[in-house]
Formats: C-alpha cells, sequence, structure tokens
C-alpha cells in the first residue's frame, strides 16, 4: 500500500503478527472528532456523555481516547490484547486508520520502521 508523497509504503499483512506495537507502547493522543465521538458511542450501544466520561480525556480543546497502563506500555483503550487488536475497529478514529500514513513520520522514518514492522522501502 502507497500514498502519495511519502518515501516508503506499507504492508498491512504484518499487522498479523505485530501484537498492536501501533495501538501500545510510549504515551500518546488519538484525538476523536465530534463525529467520530457519536460513532464509536454508537457502535458501543452508550449514550455519548457516558462514552465521553468513560472513554475521553480533554487535551486542550480536543478530546483523546483514553490509555490503559500495562506494565511498562500504555495501550489505547480500545486495543483488546488477548484479541490482538482494536476492540472498535468498525469505528476507529481517522488518525488510526490514517496510520502508518502521519506527516510526522516522512522526517521521522527510523523511529516508524522500529514500531511497525509493514514498512518497506520503495
Amino acid at each position: 500500500m502507497r500514498q502519495e508523497g511519502f518515501n516508503y509504503a506499507f504492508e498491512p499483512t504484518a499487522c498479523d503478527s505485530c501484537e498492536g506495537r501501533c495501538c501500545t507502547g510510549e504515551s500518546g493522543n488519538i484525538f476523536v472528532s465530534p463525529q467520530e465521538i457519536t460513532a464509536l458511542s454508537q457502535l458501543l450501544k452508550l449514550d455519548e456523555n457516558i462514552f465521553r466520561e468513560t472513554y475521553l480525556i480533554k487535551k486542550g480543546y480536543k478530546f483523546s481516547l483514553k490509555e490503559r497502563v500495562v506494565g511498562l506500555s500504555h495501550d489505547c483503550i480500545f486495543y483488546d490484547r488477548k484479541a490482538g487488536g482494536c476492540g472498535v475497529y468498525d469505528a476507529r478514529p481517522l488518525q488510526c486508520r490514517t496510520f502508518p500514513f502521519w506527516d510526522y513520520f516522512k522526517t521521522h522514518l527510523v523511529e516508524l520502521k522500529n514500531e511497525c514492522p509493514g514498512i518497506v522501502d520503495v
């Protein structure tokens, strides 16, 4: 899989053996839009206010998904270690859907390769 403007490609089959390194590891933010909040709360069949209280943290004027600390790792609140995948895959935020094609990684390719085994040089 390639995306214009990026000097690498992504092999999605690598996700099968990766153990979710893009969903675990260092602490970070997965920002969600109001539309994504609605979609996630509907998928989970939760009132939107309960969803916000349970799964989101306010960062400035934005909302980010909470994290769960597991050992030394910070896992996305929706990452299911037993299943090895996303518990809200069908409604995952844009930030998740566009990984690994983030502008940040255009200048941090070594970091990306350490995180994601699906990165391929082109």
